[in-house]
């Protein structure tokens, strides 16, 4: 793995998104229009408050997932993938280039959907908000590497969409936002404690009850950048240089 390679294929999906207006008002638009509906949904009561945070960090990993695998899946299909591959440029480069052009969007939509949360809706956390901004920011990377971990496996955009449903919407189901992991039966429970999306939605919620929270949140994001790294390694790994 080279990292001037890496930076320079980071520097190429970026432009490539600078020049995709609809794909920025999906990154940065869409969340916070997200968390304003919610907020209007919950007007006048404490539920915003309570799973705002959490939230903050779901709708961005969602956002990201569909936006890495369909766009990892596009370079794929389109043979630009392959014609880069036969440059010296390895899956790792590939991989680590995607993660680092889409963690630095991340960083950016963390910013602007934490900001309008907080100061706009009113969003009310008891931790620090820097701390919000921060778990955001990591919750966009684990959704950016499963896409390009997922990417591998589909040979559609529609497929790739098929995934959502798959792989993501039980992490929802289970990571403790509808229901206190504590309270799930047994077997959910252990199995949520194997999803990463469970670690950072506890980390939302202790950053939202507990202003000293930060020693448990350190942990939470500890264990998500382990499966963040795990899936980027996986990603490189299972990579194909175009789809049949």
């Amino acid at each position: 793995m080279s990292p001037r390679l890496t930076v320079a294929t980071a520097a190429r999906v970026l432009r490539q998104l600078r020049h995709d207006p609809r794909t920025l008002a999906l990154l940065l638009v869409v969340p916070c229009v997200l968390m304003g509906l919610l907020a209007w949904v919950y007007e006048g009561t404490p539920l915003f408050d309570r799973i705002g945070a959490p939230l903050l960090g779901v709708f961005p990993f969602l956002v990201m997932f569909l936006i890495t695998s369909i766009a990892t899946l596009r370079e794929r299909k389109s043979g630009t993938l392959e014609r880069l591959l036969a440059l010296p440029l390895a899956k790792a480069d590939f991989v680590g280039g995607y993660a680092l052009a889409f963690g630095l969007v991340a960083t950016v939509q963390a910013l602007v959907a934490a900001t309008f949360a907080i100061y706009v809706l009113g969003l009310d956390v008891a931790g620090e908000a820097w701390l919000l901004v921060v778990v955001a920011v990591v919750d966009c990377l684990l959704g950016t590497a499963l896409g390009l971990f997922l990417s591998a496996f589909a040979a559609t955009e529609f497929q790739a969409v098929q995934f959502l449903p798959a792989f993501v919407l039980p992490q929802f189901l289970l990571c403790g936002l509808l229901m206190p992991r504590d309270a799930l039966p047994d077997v959910l429970r252990w199995t949520s404690d194997v999803l990463p999306l469970s670690y950072a939605v506890d980390a939302m919620t202790s950053i939202t009850a507990d202003p000293n929270a930060a020693g448990d949140v350190g942990w939470d994001m500890v264990i998500v950048l382990v499966f963040v790294v795990a899936l980027i390694g996986a990603g490189a790994a299972t990579l194909r240089r175009r789809t049949p």
